[in-house]
């Protein structure tokens, strides 16, 4: 087996292959391996730098000719939701979001085909079979956990837990400033709760009673459409050539 030593992590570059955001475009990602004691704090200083997490893999975009990609964050200790993110805060007061080991479960699994099946049928992830889930779940050497979001029962309200349908489902970091969302998906058929938007909103309920300042979501691409709600997350910070900035206020 490879070793890699937390201590001084070796970085590698990808060939170039087409981008699933821009027609057009062809994408490179820099990557290191999070693995070993040092792990934790190594993911802290890389998402913080613009990398995400996929598994024990670090990696951001490194594109010859574009810069699209920008790492975004919430600004959760200073966040105010708009009258549209309260509506979805209501609609969904029925639920409840429970923190799990980073386990997966047929449960789970079930909801993630669903998911991909009504919503990614085309995309990278598409073919992921039950093992391949049980990787991106487990594959971590970072605070990482499942937060299951269920509907609430008769006892919810004082087990703090349910029995209810499973609807939602995050894989996410705890760093030493917040949350980083690796993954959701939800119930294709509950259109009416935008469950995508209401899992951001729970990390940023969590956060502030965490006291933490930060939820970061990835990457925000300018000119692609399915990425254009993480702008509705305000105050927000992009990364840029000299730092996180706030944008759009």
């Amino acid at each position: 087996m490879t070793q890699h030593s937390p201590k001084s992590p070796q970085f590698f570059l990808t060939s170039p292959s087409p981008c699933p955001y821009l027609d057009g475009q062809f994408e490179r990602k820099v990557f290191t391996h999070l693995v070993g004691d040092k792990a934790p704090q190594m993911n802290d200083l890389l998402t913080q730098g613009g990398f995400r997490r996929s598994q024990n893999i670090a990696y951001r975009p490194a594109c010859e000719a574009c810069r699209a990609c920008v790492s975004v964050r919430i600004v959760a200790d200073r966040f105010t939701p708009s009258k549209n993110l309260k509506r979805i805060s209501k609609v969904n007061r029925d639920l409840i979001g429970v923190e799990h080991a980073a386990e997966p479960t047929s449960e789970q699994y079930s909801l993630f085909r669903r998911y991909l099946d009504a919503r990614h049928r085309k995309g990278g992830m598409s073919e992921m079979t039950v093992l391949d889930y049980a990787m991106m779940v487990e594959d971590t050497h970072v605070q990482t956990k499942i937060i299951e979001y269920r509907q609430r029962d008769a006892d919810s309200f004082v087990t703090g837990s349910s029995n209810g349908p499973l609807l939602g489902v995050a894989l996410s970091d705890r760093m030493s400033d917040g949350y980083s969302m690796v993954y959701s998906f939800f119930d294709p058929d509950q259109q009416h709760r935008s469950l995508g938007t209401w899992m951001i909103l729970d990390h940023i309920a969590r956060a502030q009673s965490d006291g933490l300042p930060h939820v970061y979501l990835g990457y925000w691409v300018d000119g692609s459409a399915k990425m254009e709600y993480k702008t509705r997350f305000r105050p927000q910070e992009h990364l840029t050539a000299t730092g996180w900035e706030v944008f759009g206020d």
